[in-house]
């Protein structure tokens, strides 16, 4: 009898604990995403924000508006910004991260020429309460970065890398042209550069994003400051540096990644991008920007899905067991646009982990790893 009442015990803890892990996975993932954040300006939206619990806040670039060579304003600025009740309460509530862009690294449109940028550089990480001894402090190219989240029986990386430090500067059309033929028509004054030793993240972070990109990761979000999928090259882009662009379309063929979406900010509208890739799958971006900025001039975009949206918004990306859904929500709160990609899925979600490890002739393929419950 002992013994039977033994064997009962032990089948009903085995059937708790798969129920306990089928409901762990079916509790979706929730990743929120900002950017273009005016610390002088109404900031409605955290209401909304504030009541998504999300289980991460990505800051996307521009948090603030320095523009500014004077290190003491720019201090100051990140104080005012970082003193509103909204953005409190979600640091309270929300691990935070970030990446700058043009307007909190120093300056409009500023690359490695910025001459602020090692003290701008420690006065952002101040405000993220990244940690003294982070190698984001003391790295001689910059402040990239990525981060793992482990929730759900998934792995989530978000690589955030650096587009700033190393930029090259920007090819224009020239000043009279611009005035007569783009600047009417709110096209922007720059061109796709023609010379490939032009970067906008340096050799030394092109090897640490191929690194990253070998990490294991049952999902993975490529978080940039700039668009990547448009081509439109009249205002910041990756299209300004389409040898670059290409070089990481490149990678994710030669590491045969899936599951991999980008989210951009920096334009002042948002919308869903899309290209198909040489393997034949579909490669999502979605731009969410901004926070308080809002730009009616939607730049051409071959790539996008459906309509943009130009009013203050954020992002939403929801993880769930098979599916991701990626949204803009307006102020209040409200879906504007969504997507739902169906992740795949080489192996069996219940008790097998993938993981990738390097073969013969530097390929890369997909092994099963049996996991004890």
């Amino acid at each position: 009898m002992k013994r039977i009442t033994n064997s009962i015990f032990f089948l009903l803890i085995t059937i708790s604990t798969t129920v306990m892990a089928k409901q762990l996975s079916a509790v979706p993932i929730k990743i929120l995403f900002g950017s273009c954040l005016h610390q002088d300006k109404p900031q409605p939206i955290w209401a909304a924000m504030n009541q998504e619990q999300g289980d991460l806040f990505v800051l996307l670039g521009d948090n603030v508006y320095g523009d500014t060579e004077d290190m003491a304003e720019l201090k100051a600025i990140y104080a005012k910004q970082w003193s509103k009740s909204g953005m409190q309460t979600m640091l309270a509530n929300t691990p935070t991260i970030g990446m700058w862009d043009d307007h909190d690294f120093g300056e409009n449109d500023a690359g490695t020429e910025y001459p602020q940028k090692e003290a701008s550089r420690q006065i952002m990480l101040d405000y993220f309460n990244v940690p003294k001894d982070s190698p984001r402090r003391t790295r001689v190219d910059g402040i990239y970065t990525s981060h793992i989240l482990n929730q759900a029986n998934k792995k989530v990386q978000i690589i955030l890398p650096d587009l700033r430090w190393n930029r090259s500067p920007l090819e224009t059309v020239g000043r009279l042209n611009y005035m007569l033929n783009k600047a009417p028509n709110n096209l922007g004054p720059y061109l796709p550069s023609q010379d490939e030793s032009t970067t906008m993240l340096g050799e030394t972070q092109w090897q640490w994003l191929e690194q990253q990109l070998q990490q294991p990761a049952d999902v993975r979000i490529l978080a940039t400051s700039l668009q990547f999928l448009p081509e439109f090259s009249g205002w910041e882009s990756w299209a300004n540096f389409p040898h670059e662009r290409q070089r990481f379309l490149a990678l994710l063929d030669k590491y045969q990644i899936d599951n991999l979406v980008i989210v951009s900010g920096d334009t002042h509208w948002s919308e869903f991008s899309q290209i198909t890739r040489k393997t034949g799958q579909a490669l999502w971006e979605m731009t969410a920007s901004g926070l308080t900025e809002e730009w009616k001039n939607v730049s051409p975009n071959q790539h996008r899905v459906g309509e943009s949206y130009a009013k203050a918004n954020y992002g939403v990306i929801e993880l769930s067991d098979k599916q991701l859904t990626m949204s803009i929500k307006d102020v209040s709160g409200n879906t504007v646009m969504s997507h739902i990609i169906e992740l795949t899925n080489p192996c069996p979600q219940s008790r097998l982990k993938c993981h990738y490890s390097t073969v013969e002739k530097r390929t890369r393929r997909a092994h099963c790893m049996h996991l004890r419950i």
